[in-house]
């Protein structure tokens, strides 16, 4: 990146002047070229009135006005001829065509009133040549024809040293350019080799670097986005320890349990089969439960896998609904918990079915459990031309709000007691977050202690691979 700058400076800056050098001596080319002709007409025109006034096409030219013709053609280098309007010449600075006839296109249109300039700039010869018409004073009637060469090789010779001059000061200038250039884009990157140095120190596993750069607005913005990227590292690292020290303890509890049972019932001998009943039905209950937690664990695991492995297809998501009050009903019951379903219109989605089912019984179960005793659950659903809305609200303890936005996180309890007690593992919101999620949805909760909690869930009608949202 620093030799990219180095070099798009470079050649900015090379372009720049080397047009801009183009433009000005071309401008003066055009501007001197343009100076000098006129300057030639100019004083062609008063040798011409002179010649007029006397006469010196149709009578012989006096000496003073062939001096003139041969000053004016030595100051500018270059030839004077006078034609008279039988095209003949009379006076010639070179002495060498004088009553000769001119045969010229040129002389022809001019003895008719029309002027003419022609200018080489090419090849070794460079000069302008006029031809002018010559009138009389009295009549204006065109009497002869001035024909003036005048050479334009000063103008080319300054233009030349002009050129010269600029490839001097172009050549100063392109080194300054490259200094600064250089400095420049050193300090431009110097930023971005600090990230560099940060990221590949944090690939080492120091994590708690922080990159702090001031500057561009471009460079501060990176600076932040990179300490944000760690701070959300850092959570992850965090989560995934807490994670594996929450799975760790939650597969050895119900172990330890089973162990403390087993050893119980061989350390004591002629045990009643009533009492053996019983450490065996909690033996068997540990295993119930560290069942669920592996279950719960691998449906995870799952979730975490990519989209492609979901089988979506059109569901009435009334009936999925149903199926699942219907399927927790025998507990609610239990709890003394009236179940209220309430439909709005007939609903019909892309989703994963097993995957939607799993989500909501989650969501409903915890309502159940986590109720008062002759307490109730409402499940309504409704819908408009892109979204799924359903809402599990209960009547049950609630949720501190303190603790609402760490809910979902994988094996939070907001109450371990009642949470051992009701077989929870900690892991149902964190399964229906995940399922939500890839379904491009969004879940959330609103709850009050002592009040109860409701959860809505938003869902897209119509189901999309073309991205994945992740936990």
């Amino acid at each position: 990146m620093h030799l990219h700058i180095l070099v798009t400076l470079l050649l900015f800056g090379v372009i720049s002047m080397t047009v801009t050098d183009i433009v000005l001596v071309q401008a003066y080319e055009s501007h001197a070229t343009e100076g000098a002709i006129a300057n030639v007409r100019s004083y062609s025109s008063k040798i011409i009135n002179k010649i007029a006034e006397a006469g010196a096409i149709t009578t012989s030219s006096t000496n003073e006005i062939l001096q003139e013709l041969e000053d004016a053609a030595l100051f500018y280098d270059g030839r004077i001829i006078l034609v008279n309007s039988k095209l003949v010449i009379v006076a010639d600075t070179y002495d060498s065509e004088v009553g000769k006839t001119l045969i010229s296109e040129e002389a022809i249109r001019c003895l008719k009133g029309s002027a003419n300039t022609y200018t080489s700039t090419s090849g070794v010869d460079i000069f302008t040549e006029l031809t002018l018409p010559i009138a009389d004073s009295t009549t204006k009637e065109v009497i002869g024809v001035f024909i003036i060469r005048a050479s334009l090789a000063d103008v080319f010779e300054t233009k030349a040293s002009l050129i010269q001059i600029s490839g001097i000061i172009l050549s100063f200038m392109f080194l300054i350019l490259f200094a600064l250039a250089l400095i420049y884009s050193y300090r431009l990157t110097r930023p971005l080799k600090r990230v560099i140095e940060t990221i590949d120190h944090v690939s080492e596993g120091y994590l708690e670097d922080k990159v702090s750069m001031k500057g561009y607005y471009e460079i501060v913005k990176i600076s932040d986005s990179f300490n944000v990227m760690l701070d959300k590292i850092n959570k992850l690292e965090e989560s995934r320890q807490e994670f594996v020290s929450n799975v760790s303890h939650e597969l050895k509890t119900p172990m330890t349990s089973m162990k403390v049972l087993a050893d119980s019932l061989l350390q004591q001998e002629n045990l009643p089969e009533e009492l053996y009943r019983e450490f065996l039905t909690d033996i068997n209950d540990e295993i119930e439960r560290e069942n669920k937690i592996i279950t719960d664990l691998l449906a995870l695991v799952k979730l975490d896998k990519k989209s492609g492995e979901m089988h979506i297809a059109q569901v009435s998501i009334n009936e999925l609904l149903e199926i699942t009050l219907h399927r927790l009903k025998p507990i609610a019951q239990k709890h003394n918990i009236e179940m209220i379903f309430e439909s709005f219109r007939n609903v019909v989605a892309e989703v994963d079915e097993v995957k939607m089912s799993l989500a909501l019984s989650n969501l409903i179960e915890n309502a159940i459990k986590y109720n008062v005793e002759g307490g109730w659950v409402k499940v309504s659903l409704n819908s408009n031309h892109k979204y799924v809305f359903i809402r599990v609200s209960d009547s049950g303890i609630g949720i501190p709000e303190e603790e609402q936005e760490m809910i979902f996180e994988r094996f939070y309890r907001v109450d371990k007691t009642r949470a051992r007690a009701t077989g929870g593992t900690g892991l149902g919101l964190a399964i229906t977050k995940n399922v939500v999620l890839m379904h491009k949805g969004s879940i959330k909760v609103n709850s009050k202690e002592n009040e109860g909690t409701t959860f809505t869930l938003r869902i897209p009608l119509s189901f999309s691979f073309t991205t994945r949202e992740t936990v």
